[in-house]
C-alpha cells in the first residue's frame, strides 16, 4: 500500500504539502493540489484515517453533496434526502451529508472522506465538485445534467426539464395566457439553463416573443436578495408590464410572488394565475387558493440516484442504464384559471 512519502516523491512536493491537500489545514495552489491528487490516484493512496477501511475494500458509506448558504432546506431537499437515506439503508450504506460552501470548493474534501461513492445534487456549469470527484476517481452520480468540459459521460438522474417547461407553458397558454413571467432557478445551474431554453422554445412555438421582463434568475444563495426572490420581481414587473400568469421555481418564490400579488391589491387567480414548479405538495393544498404545480417526485429522484450509484459500486444488479429520467406530473389546484373565465 502506498505511503505519503511515495505520493510526495511522485508529485514532487513535501510530505507536509500532501498532508495539507487532504487535511486542508493550510491552503495549497490548484496546480499543486492537482499534482498531489493525480499522484494519489496513480498510487492508490488514501489518507491514514480511512486506510483501515480498505481491508474490506468498502467503507459502506456514500457522500451526498449539496451546495449551501444561509438557508433552510426546502420541502424538495427534505424529501430528496429522505429518499437517499432510505434507499441507501436498504443496501447497508450510511449517508454522509456534505454541505459544501457554494462556489468555494477549493480543496478536495470529498477525496479525504471515508466514502465509496458520492451523489451530487444541483450541478452547476464547470462544477468543482464534479471535477474533483472525477479527478480522484471516486464513483459519483449527479442529480441534474452535467456541464463539465472534462467529464463527458457520467451517470445522471434527472427530471425532463424541457418537457416540464413545455407542459407548463402549453397549459397556461391554453387558458389564454400570453403575458407570462418565469421566476427561474439560479443562473449557472444546469437546471436553470435547461428551463430557460425550453421556456423560449415553448413561447416561440406559440408565436410569443420573449421580453426581458418575462424571465428572471434566482439570486445566488449568498445574496441578500435571495430570501425575497419572487416578491421584488413581481412588484417591479407588474408595475411596468402586463402579466397574467407567473411560473415560480419553488415554493419559497411562489409564496413570495403570492404575497406581492396580494400587496398590489390583486387576486389569484382572478387577476394573475400562479404556477409552482418545485413545490411542497402538502403545502400547495393548504394555501388560499391551493397552488397548481408539478410533482417532481423528489423522493424517487433520491432513491434512483442511490440505485444508480450502487450499480457503479457493484452492490446492485441494475438494468445497465446510466441516465435515468424521473417522470413528473401536473397537479391542479385553484391558482390558475382561464382568462376567459375572468372576464
Amino acid at each position: 500500500m502506498a505511503k505519503i512519502d511515495d505520493v510526495a516523491r511522485l508529485a514532487g512536493v513535501s510530505k507536509g504539502t500532501v498532508s495539507n491537500v487532504f487535511s486542508q489545514k493550510r491552503p495549497t495552489s490548484r496546480e499543486v493540489t492537482e499534482r498531489v491528487l493525480k499522484a494519489s490516484k496513480e498510487l492508490n493512496y488514501v489518507p491514514n484515517h480511512i486506510a483501515r477501511s480498505l481491508v474490506t475494500k468498502k467503507t459502506m458509506a456514500i457522500g451526498l453533496t449539496i451546495p449551501h448558504g444561509n438557508f433552510f432546506f426546502s420541502a424538495f431537499h427534505n424529501q430528496f434526502i429522505n429518499g437517499v437515506v432510505l434507499e441507501a439503508s436498504r443496501f447497508g450504506y450510511r449517508v454522509l451529508l456534505d454541505m459544501l460552501p457554494v462556489l468555494e470548493v477549493k480543496t478536495p474534501s470529498l477525496a479525504s472522506y471515508p466514502i465509496d461513492g458520492a451523489i451530487v445534487l444541483g450541478p452547476t456549469e464547470e462544477d468543482e465538485r464534479i471535477r474533483l470527484l472525477h479527478l480522484t476517481g471516486i464513483p459519483f452520480v449527479t442529480v441534474g445534467k452535467i456541464s463539465n468540459s472534462q467529464v463527458k459521460d457520467a451517470p445522471t438522474v434527472n427530471n425532463d426539464n424541457a418537457k416540464i417547461l413545455h407542459d407548463i407553458c402549453d397549459y397556461l397558454i391554453a387558458k389564454g395566457h400570453r403575458d407570462l413571467m418565469f421566476l427561474n432557478a439560479t443562473e449557472g445551474t444546469t437546471v436553470s439553463m435547461e428551463r430557460r431554453t425550453a421556456f423560449v422554445e415553448a413561447l416561440a412555438k406559440h408565436r410569443i416573443a420573449v421580453r426581458d421582463s418575462m424571465h428572471h434568475y434566482k439570486p445566488r444563495i449568498q445574496s441578500e436578495h435571495y430570501l425575497l426572490y419572487g416578491y421584488t420581481e413581481t412588484v417591479r414587473v407588474i408595475g411596468e408590464n402586463k402579466v397574467t400568469a407567473i411560473i415560480a421555481d419553488d415554493d419559497r418564490s411562489a409564496f413570495n410572488a403570492m404575497n406581492a400579488i396580494k400587496d398590489l391589491g390583486l387576486r389569484i387567480p382572478e387577476d394573475i394565475s400562479l404556477f409552482v414548479i418545485c413545490g411542497d405538495l402538502s403545502m400547495m393544498h393548504q394555501t388560499m387558493p391551493p397552488l397548481t404545480g408539478m410533482d417532481l417526485q423528489p423522493s424517487e429522484l433520491g432513491a434512483q440516484s442511490v440505485k444508480l450509484l450502487m450499480n457503479k459500486l457493484g452492490s446492485n444488479q441494475g438494468d445497465g442504464l446510466d441516465h435515468i429520467i424521473i417522470a413528473s406530473k401536473l397537479v391542479e389546484g385553484a391558482s390558475c384559471s382561464s382568462i376567459r373565465e375572468n372576464k
